[in-house]
């Protein structure tokens, strides 16, 4: 296996899917049963933290045999300060010891030394929070992207590189014109070059891209333009995304993608559609919506190629 690029297209292959589950605890949206395991401590951290760690280790439980990868938001953890980052570093130690890929979702960027230590963090013998995956951003130039590259690199991790986000606001800056070309073309040009340098036999390198479901038309033209980048695509789901908008992020094999899908997963026992399970049987709906999201990939795009 040839790093990052071979390691998630086999994991892709193997759940015959490109399913990415999101973890992004939030206190108000737990279930009941959670919160009142936590003794409604609301203000106290350190039984928040349990919660979110409970919380986020049973849906691990539940989608361990059905998707290849997890996303940890670790904004929700950090918010919680100390013991939200020690209940980050357990459950990404769950969701490993499960067999999924962990794709850190903390979007950093820094300089020289910096970015050496935020690298450091996620990646190696030593990290803290021991990462497959981290998702970075590119604003501050190449300096700020090679120590992420280098430390992904030596670990056989991946990186997802901010191109094209789903947030409504993210054209602000993206989409402005640069020597004739939107600015997350030029970006995207830079995250392909550095894919390509070590391009596995999938043909997919360890510097991906992050790119909306929420811009189904860019994402089409990414794909042409970064043929050996990895896509994570947001936007599924609650921000408005659907599998068939996800379908240009895709090559004819079913690989080139995965999809991330947090809230409507996660926390699916509040939508209409699972209200039948009820709030005690919250996981049984966090099963359903995966395997419906599972069923949609398949049917609305190349993934229902992988067998």
């Amino acid at each position: 296996m040839n790093g990052f690029g071979d390691k998630l297209a086999a994991a892709v292959a193997a759940k015959r899917n490109p399913v990415v589950v999101g973890l992004d605890p939030r206190w108000n949206s737990l279930p009941a049963n959670l919160k009142t395991a936590a003794e409604g401590a609301l203000g106290d951290r350190a039984a928040q933290a349990a919660a979110f760690t409970r919380f986020c280790k049973a849906i691990i439980d539940v989608v361990a045999p059905l998707v290849p990868a997890v996303k940890p938001q670790v904004a929700f953890f950090e918010e919680l300060g100390p013991v939200g980052l020690e209940s980050l570093a357990q459950v990404i130690a769950h969701a490993r010891q499960k067999g999924l890929l962990v794709i850190v979702d903390a979007k950093r960027g820094d300089i020289g030394s910096t970015a050496e230590a935020y690298a450091a963090a996620y990646f190696g013998e030593q990290a803290s929070w021991p990462s497959d995956a981290l998702t970075i951003s590119p604003y501050l130039g190449d300096d700020s992207l090679l120590p992420f590259v280098t430390a992904a690199r030596n670990s056989d991790g991946g990186l997802f590189t901010l191109v094209k986000t789903s947030n409504p606001g993210g054209k602000q800056f993206q989409d402005l014109i640069c020597d004739s070309q939107p600015l997350y073309r030029r970006v995207a040009a830079h995250v392909e070059k550095l894919a390509a340098e070590d391009a596995g036999t999938h043909r997919y390198g360890s510097v991906g891209a992050v790119v909306g479901a929420t811009y189904p038309d860019q994402l089409a033209e990414l794909r042409a333009a970064m043929p050996h980048a990895w896509f994570l695509i947001p936007g599924y789901g609650s921000q408005g995304g659907t599998a068939k908008d996800c379908a240009a992020g895709f090559d004819a094999r079913g690989f080139g993608s995965v999809v991330n899908n947090s809230r409507g997963i996660i926390f699916a026992h509040s939508r209409r559609e699972f209200a039948r399970f009820g709030e005690a049987r919250w996981e049984a709906a966090v099963e359903a919506a995966t395997l419906d999201m599972i069923a949609a990939l398949r049917a609305e795009t190349p993934v229902g190629t992988l067998g």
